[in-house]
């Protein structure tokens, strides 16, 4: 079977099964490698689902993660990250959503991948006043150091789907924030709610492009790509 062999980090994670159904279903990709802490329950009815190769690994760091990315990757998309409170803690925290995201660029670098296309956050700067918008930032900037051909870093506003547990206050957001977007735009509002398929398909759709270097892509460009309609 010729097409891309590509791999997912944070494949558990909300943005991460989308793109895990979304990538198993494209027929310009070959195989699906998914670095897991728990093996992935698949839909019955997933298409492609004997393209997917699931690879348990017990921690995500370089030397873990350099033995479970395949040798003859293509692309590598990172979906890792967490909050503070789930954390536990800042430093905690960074772990996650910088070191983590760092160690699997260079694992997956080191094994052939020439694109890597990273979830972060809508605001991230470095130099913010945020911690969390500030963490976001240094990780884009250490992935933009690794050597890919291609890093496309996607901001997504506040992300819409099923949870594996409830966040009551992010739901009274999401749900406040749909009726804002629909008065004001709908998809191409700024701050509206993106699904997280949306966010799959923009991702793929971006790692096929013809562009080159380090590119940064907004929550509403997101949504146009991703095929958003409400």
């Amino acid at each position: 079977m010729s097409g891309r062999v590509v791999v997912v980090a944070g494949a558990s994670g909300l943005v991460g099964r989308a793109l895990v159904r979304a990538l198993a279903s494209d027929e310009r990709v070959a195989r699906v490698a998914c670095l897991v802490r728990r093996p992935l329950v698949l839909p019955a009815d997933q298409p492609g689902a004997a393209k997917v190769d699931q690879r348990v690994v017990e921690a995500f760091d370089e030397a873990t993660l350099g033995e479970a990315v395949p040798k003859d990757v293509d692309d590598a998309y990172c979906c890792l990250g967490t909050t503070i409170k789930v954390a536990g803690s800042q430093e905690a925290f960074f772990k996650v959503d910088h070191d983590a995201v760092v160690a699997f660029a260079q694992a997956a670098r080191g094994a052939g991948a020439r694109r890597f296309v990273v979830v972060s956050s809508q605001g991230a700067d470095r130099h913010s006043v945020s911690f969390y918008l500030r963490v976001k930032g240094d990780m884009e900037a250490s992935v933009a150091r690794v050597g890919f051909d291609l890093v496309h870093v996607v901001r997504p506003g506040i992300l819409d789907g099923e949870r594996g547990e409830r966040r009551l206050g992010e739901e009274l957001g999401i749900s406040v924030m749909r009726g804002v977007s629909r008065l004001l735009g709908g998809p191409r509002f700024k701050y509206a709610p993106i699904r997280a398929e949306t966010v799959a398909r923009a991702m793929i759709a971006l790692a096929f492009g013809e562009e080159r270097g380090v590119v940064s892509t907004e929550s509403a460009r997101l949504q146009e790509l991703g095929g958003a309609t409400d």
